[in-house]
């Protein structure tokens, strides 16, 4: 009998317990649209604006130096990472892309920004990035299994963390 009592109060604990855990998700991206004069993280003024370089201007900074900090930089968004905009990247001119993370996740990026000029404040370095990182963003990139399994080196990019993201036009 003891049996039997101790089983349905476990029973009902557990039950309890299961019911009371509610699910935790991710936080999905911001809404916005993006729209100019937006920004994302710390306010990018109008006069630093101005001073932005251009993503190749920044590749020709850093073969000599490794790493930049608080350097403007400006171009145009190609990806957004879909489950929370917590990283983006940025097109280049000879074709490749730029990859930027923002400060301390401090802040998110709403995925209308795909397609939006943006000016980055913060700070740019060479890094190579590994295999199994590589692979993770092409996940929350949503690339298909294929393109995920072909990552199979590493990879020497620009590195950006931003501290604020401004949408320019």
């Amino acid at each position: 009998m003891k049996r039997i009592v101790y089983s349905v109060i476990l029973l009902i604990g557990v039950s309890t317990f299961s019911f009371s855990q509610e699910a935790v998700e991710k936080p999905a991206p911001p809404e916005g649209k993006g729209l100019v004069g937006d920004f994302y993280g710390e306010d990018v003024s109008s006069a630093s604006v101005s001073k932005a370089i251009s993503v190749e201007m920044l590749e020709d900074k850093l073969k000599d130096a490794k790493k930049e900090e608080g350097i403007l930089v400006k171009g145009q968004v190609t990806n957004v990472c879909e489950k929370r905009g917590c990283w983006i990247t940025l097109k280049t001119e000879n074709g490749s892309s730029f990859f930027v993370k923002m400060k301390d996740y401090a802040f998110f990026v709403p995925t209308a920004l795909k397609g939006k000029n943006v000016v980055l404040e913060g700070t740019a370095e060479k890094k190579i990035t590994s295999v199994d990182e590589l692979k993770h963003y092409a996940k929350d990139a949503k690339k298909t299994k294929a393109e995920i399994d072909a990552i199979n080196t590493p990879k020497e990019e620009i590195r950006f963390l931003a501290g604020g993201i401004k949408v320019v036009n």
